[in-house]
């Protein structure tokens, strides 16, 4: 059995049947992230030398499609602890940082969380007010962060702040001194997600735990975390779209109105048909991407962003069909697709909402066609 038939299995047999519970418990058990971990399911896109798989980005995007597929807060782990935060480090991170952290990542002794978002910020890197100042050999961190997934059993940040017009990823310990952490309650999704508001005093990190560079403008350690975490996203679509269509189906089979199961009915063959339609486009742009990640092609960036633009938005309007075809039972948390709808709505305003997405693509647009 290979690592995609290895993880469709485990989705259907440990994640779909304990999904609802980890949404109503709002909590992440560790037993969980440890069994995901003992079946090497987070050192998946880490290379072999490492002791990863090193699956390449299309067959990554077909194991997080799965991986995702039953479970927003699962699909979290991968989609931030390693892929964000893991993926930046690979990339950005030196030799040290690497063989440092990456094991702990994948062996799921330690979650990480990508703190970048702040009560008054959102995708405006530029507007940031959590500072750094560098003091003797090491850095001085102030400031405060507000929905950081994860954040709330995170046993590290990658953490963004800026000092006037310089910008800096920190790798920052939870237990330092001055960090202070809390779950925020009463979200529509992703509830055990432990998706945090975290502020930091005068908090000590050493010189060492700078990723990558000081740079000016957009840094590149965000530049990646978010292209990586706007591919994931794209896949999320995907998989979330197509739970709710196995629940329209099954559900569209059993249930009878009016003397017929309501299968019958044209309106309702019409939402099931324009679900596979849409989840097969969506997954159609999310392979285009993996394909231009896997050659490194420049346009890589760009069909990313245009996949996850059309895969948030199109895993929201199957959700909402969804719901209408199970019509009052859609609004009971007895079934999965009550639980599917408020979680696909944070798929159009993470990584970047589709308004500021649809900009960057008409902005391409402009500047290459002829």
């Amino acid at each position: 059995m290979n690592i995609i038939e290895d993880i469709v299995a485990f989705s259907k047999e440990e994640i779909k049947p304990m999904a609802g519970e980890i949404d109503q418990n709002q909590r992440l058990p560790r037993e969980l992230v440890k069994k995901l971990a003992e079946h090497k399911y987070f050192s998946v896109i880490f290379p072999k030398s490492l002791g990863g798989l090193e699956l390449d980005p299309i067959s990554y995007g077909l194991f997080f499609e799965h991986a995702g597929k039953y479970c927003s807060n699962v699909r979290n782990l991968f989609l931030v602890s390693m892929s964000m935060v893991g993926g930046s480090i690979l990339k950005c991170g030196t030799q040290k940082q690497v063989k440092y952290w990456l094991p702990q990542l994948m062996d799921g002794s330690m979650v990480g969380a990508f703190s970048m978002t702040e009560p008054e910020v959102g995708s405006d890197i530029a507007s940031l007010q959590s500072t750094f100042e560098e003091v003797g050999g090491e850095f001085r961190l102030n400031g405060r962060k507000k929905w950081t997934t994860l954040g709330g059993i995170a046993d590290f940040l990658l953490l963004i702040a800026r000092n006037e017009d310089k910008t800096g990823a920190f790798i920052v310990e939870t237990d330092r001194n001055g960090i202070t952490r809390r779950d925020m309650q009463g979200l529509l999704g992703n509830r055990a997600s432990h998706i945090a508001e975290i502020e930091f005093e005068n908090v000590m990190v050493p010189k060492e735990n700078l990723l990558g560079s000081l740079d000016y403008g957009m840094n590149k350690t965000v530049s990646v975390a978010l292209d990586i975490g706007r591919y994931n996203t794209a896949w999320a679509g995907v998989a979330l779209a197509q739970a709710c269509l196995e629940e329209m189906v099954s559900y569209a089979r059993n249930r009878s109105q009016f003397g017929k199961k309501i299968r019958t009915y044209q309106l309702i063959q019409k939402m099931i048909g324009d679900a596979v339609t849409n989840i097969h486009a969506a997954k159609a742009l999310a392979l285009k991407a993996g394909e231009l990640r896997k050659e490194n092609n420049l346009n890589s960036a760009n069909e990313t962003t245009m996949a996850k633009y059309f895969s948030s938005r199109m895993a929201m309007h199957v959700a909402n069909d969804a719901m209408q075809i199970h019509g009052s039972n859609g609004y009971y948390n007895h079934f999965p697709v009550e639980r599917y709808f408020r979680e696909a709505k944070a798929l159009e305003i993470i990584e970047g909402t589709s308004q500021v997405l649809v900009q960057i693509i008409a902005k391409h647009a402009l500047m290459n066609i002829e």
